[in-house]
Formats: C-alpha cells, structure tokens, sequence
C-alpha cells in the first residue's frame, strides 16, 4: 500500500511540478508583475519586490474591503485612478474606487465632509494650500501622530519623509504633517528657446531696445519681449508675446492666489511665506492673521497688489490672443504648443507632460524641445529674500471622520502612490516631481534635455524659493471665493484694479472677521490711516517707480544653477 502512494505522489509531481509556493500564489505573481511594470524606477527590481511584499503584508487584514478617494483632474491622477488603483488591488486585496473631478469640487466636498460628518471619502488629493485651514480646524488626521502611533503599523519603512521635496508644505507652525505630498508642479518662465537664440531675431531686439534679449529678469523685460514679438510673424506666422487666461470662473482666482500679487513684490521676505506679510496680502502676527486691508497692516490693496493687477490686465489686452480672454486654466495650460506663442510668463509644468509639447514644432531637427524653462521674472515691488514663484502641492488628506481600518487602508493607499517604487513613472507620466531621488535618478540625468530645463531647475537650491500659499491663510475655501468675481469685473472694465483690490481687502477683512476657529482664529487690527502702514519698513510698500530692464542668456542661467549646486 505505501508503495503505491509512493507511486501517486511520483506521478503527481510530474503532472504538476512544484515551483515554489510563492509562484502559485496570485497575490506573490501580482507583485513580480507590478516590479517589473514599474521599471524605470529609482529602486532595483529586487527592492520594488520588497517594498510591494510590504504593502500585501500589511494591507493583509483588510483583503476584499473598498475604500473611496478624490483628486483633481489632471493627468497624475489619472493614471493612478486608471492604473495604480488596479496595481494596489492586485497587490493588496483593497479596492480603490479614485474618482477624479475638477478642483473646486474637491475642496467643495472636503468642506461638506468636515462641517456634516458626513464620510464622503476616506482621503482627499487635497491642495497644500489649506494646510492654514487644516491647522486651524483641526478637522484632519495629523499624520505625524498617526506615524508614531495608532498607524506605525502601516507605516511603510521605506516611505522615507526626509527624500520628499518640500514636505513643509503641509506642515503645521509645529511641523507637524497635517498633509503628504503626492504631487507638485511649480509655475515657470516659458519661451520659445529657438526664438531667442536666432540670429536676426536677436539683432533687431538689440536695435530696437538697446540690450539683449534672453531670459527676462524682471517685468520691466518681459513686457519688452512681449511688445516686440506680439504681431511679428516667424516663418510665415503672426505670433503673440504673452499667454494668459480672463474667463470668470474659480481658477481666475488661483491665477492670483497662486503666489501672483508675490511675483508682483507684494509681501514681506521670508520662506516658505513672507512674514509678518504674505502674498495673499494677508498680516500675521503670532500665528494670528490681523488684516488684509492696508488700514489694517495688510497689503492686498496695497501699490504692489494694484501694480500686480494691472500688468495682468495690460498683459492680457495687449499682447496675448484675443480670444485668451475666454479661457480659463485648464484651456490655457497647453496652449503654448499651439506654435505661435513666445514666452509664458506663468507656466504649470504639468502641461508639458502634454504630448503636444513632444511633436511637430515644439521638437527640433534633433528630436528635443525647442522650449525651455527658466525662473519666474519678477515685479518691481520685489526685494531679495522674498518667494520667487508658486508651487502647487496636491497632498493626502485624511479627514478626522475617517477612522479604525478605513483610516489604515487610506493611508496605505497614499502610500502606495508616493512609494519609490512607483515615483520616477508617476513622473515621466505627469511631470509632477514629490521626491528627490526622482529628480536626480540616473534615468534622468540621461535624459535631461527631454524637459527643457526642469530638471536642472529642480536639482538647484533656486527650487526652495517656489512656495505654495502656506499656513497664514485661515478659510482657503471661504477667502478664495472673494477674488475671482472681483478680479474677473477689473478684466471686463467694470471697474479699475484699484477699486477691485479694495474690494477683495475689504472682503477679506469682513469674513475673517467672523471666523471662529479650533485654534489661531483672526483678531484683526483697529483700522488707521494707510499712510502709517505705508511708511514702515517691508509690506505694505508704497509706491516705486519702474526698474531697468534685465535680461540673462538663458545657458548662463543653468551654469548658474548648476555652479549653485
């Protein structure tokens, strides 16, 4: 009889050879498909296994249950609402439902959710911005907590905070993480580079304004550059020296929120935000925001922000496409591809991702761009020590609502999408850089040229001066809807830029006035005579009178960068 199970077992194993346990499991064969999909990757194969390992072994309690997330509409999320969420599936047993809607909703139902109670979603790709809401709700999960504690055990060891790029953007006054970086672009000079370094291009720039034309340093030069080539026609085509967007809707606000009025020199120095100043115009004092208007010792009427205001809508008038007007953010981004436009003075780079900006005229006989990027050219009002430009943060959120397991497989989640693992694609699919070792992995630097600039922007110190709108701001929500309706009536000559400034001041004032918050609530200042405030030293300023125009070689400028390193 033993013999003949001998005999079974023998034929058994050659009708289905045994290959290791692991083979035959299909969570084990997900993970060694999911490493070898996610090559380029900054981790070897070998590490992605291990990182992937990690996560089904964590997420092991929570096989077969769904959780719900929301980000914004724009080609990052979409590849993990398409792609990752499938992969985190397959890996870990929970399905994501990651709904992508436009941004406003998103901060629509992030608020809906804390003032209800209401669970709506288990996290939120919610902007950095916030994070002056967030730390004065308290409505949110405090991840550095959660990391210590209650969720150490679903903490990846490799997540590896110290190699985010700038994780204080959603940090509390404390440094504590209220939010986690999942995505960021910053706003940056854009220029036809072919342009500029033609020869009879250069020459008549030279003859007509006396210096010469390269990467503009000021507003003073970029609207010199904008003059000269609006109306000029290049290889049989009229061009225009600007690209902007004026349709009334919520993103004409972002347009200024997003660091504009600081471009402009409104705000005091400081990084990541201007104290006791920010670029909202909006006076901070001890974590208390005071005022808004300049009677109260804010500077969001103040010259600079009128200044501000007035190139937008000079800019706009005179030297963009006339139907430029009725764009807004999302039609605007990759219209520069379009191949009549010389230079952007306020590009996201996450359109370049675009494929438009990877064809036809926007490549040249050499397969590379003929675009690059450069630095955000500043407004008079401007002074050393103060922001240079903007960077948008998407960052996981995780409202206080959200709790036990739902919290746990939330948070894996995140993590997931922010591992190393998964990084350098997420880049090369949207442009939106989180880490530092994505920015200088090998894979990169090999193809560097493919970005026209980013990446030797990124890799230099001068990164750390783009900021998102940081946490002097106390109802991002609540303030935001002050600026578009008035900044759009300004565009449409209901009324002049000073009268529009005045109004969002004194709007401003009014609603922080009834704001009574978990902590930091606004106690503003007695109003007194303007005149006091604009004869102290930093913001608000009073006014200056143009600068000279600056201009800089644009392969001078990334030596620069380069050297900084």
């Amino acid at each position: 009889m033993q013999s003949k199970w001998i005999w079974m077992t023998i034929c058994l194993l050659l009708l289905f050879p045994v290959t290791g346990a692991r083979a035959q499991d299909p969570q084990e064969e997900a993970i060694q498909k999911w490493a070898k999909f996610f090559d380029p990757s900054t981790q070897s194969e070998a590490e992605r296994i291990a990182e992937l390992r990690w996560f089904a072994q964590a997420a092991a309690p929570f096989r077969g249950h769904k959780i719900n997330s929301v980000a914004e509409d724009i080609k990052t999320h979409f590849w993990e609402s398409e792609l990752l969420a499938q992969a985190f599936q397959e890996i870990t047993g929970i399905e994501v439902q990651h709904e992508i809607i436009g941004e406003a909703s998103v901060i629509e139902r992030l608020m809906e959710q804390q003032r209800t109670g209401r669970l709506i979603y288990d996290i939120y790709v919610n902007d950095a911005d916030l994070v002056g809401t967030h730390l004065r709700s308290q409505a949110v999960v405090n991840l550095t907590d959660y990391m210590a504690g209650e969720g150490k055990p679903y903490t990846n060891p490799d997540l590896d905070l110290q190699d985010f790029l700038n994780l204080e953007f959603g940090q509390d006054y404390d440094g504590n993480q209220l939010q986690l970086p999942d995505q960021q672009f910053a706003n940056l000079y854009w220029f036809r580079y072919d342009w500029f370094t033609r020869p009879d291009i250069q020459q008549k720039f030279r003859e007509q304004y006396g210096y010469e034309l390269g990467v503009p340093l000021n507003w003073e030069a970029y609207e010199d550059i904008a003059k000269f080539f609006t109306g000029m026609e290049i290889d049989g085509r009229k061009v225009y020296g600007h690209l902007d967007y004026g349709k009334k809707s919520p993103s004409l606000g972002w347009r200024f929120t997003d660091a504009w009025l600081s471009i402009a020199g409104v705000g005091d120095g400081g990084l990541p935000n201007g104290l006791p100043v920010d670029e909202w115009g909006i006076r901070v004092e001890n974590r208390i925001p005071v005022g808004a208007s300049v009677a109260r010792g804010g500077a969001t009427n103040d010259p600079a922000a009128v200044y501000a205001l007035t190139k937008y809508i000079e800019w706009l008038n005179k030297y963009a496409p006339p139907e430029a007007k009725n764009w807004q953010w999302v039609d605007s981004g990759p219209k520069a591809a379009r191949g009549d436009i010389a230079q952007q003075v306020f590009q996201y780079i996450t359109w370049l991702s675009d494929e438009q900006f990877h064809r036809g005229e926007m490549v040249g006989a050499d397969g590379k761009p003929v675009w690059r990027l450069a630095p955000t050219p500043h407004g008079r009002y401007w002074d050393e020590g103060m922001k240079v430009g903007y960077q948008d943060a998407g960052s996981w959120t995780i409202p206080r609502n959200v709790t036990g397991q739902r919290r746990a497989m939330a948070w894996l989640w995140a993590q997931f999408c922010n591992s190393k693992t998964v990084s350098l694609k997420k880049f090369l699919v949207g442009g939106t850089p989180i880490r530092q070792s994505t920015i200088f992995a090998d894979y990169l630097t090999e193809r560097k040229d493919d970005w026209g600039g980013l990446i030797e922007f990124y890799r230099s110190t001068e990164r750390y001066k783009w900021t998102d709108s940081g946490p002097n701001v106390p109802d991002y929500p609540k303030l935001a809807a002050i600026w578009w309706p008035n900044i759009a009536r300004a565009i449409e000559g209901e009324v002049t830029p000073q009268q529009a400034m005045d109004a969002i001041a004194k709007a401003m004032d009014e609603a922080m006035s009834k704001m009574h918050l978990a902590k930091y609530s606004p106690q503003l200042n007695e109003p007194r005579d303007p005149q006091y405030w604009l004869e102290q030293p930093g913001a608000p300023k009073a006014e200056r009178p143009p600068a000279k125009p600056l201009t800089i070689p644009y392969d001078d400028l990334v030596k620069q960068w380069t050297e900084g390193n």
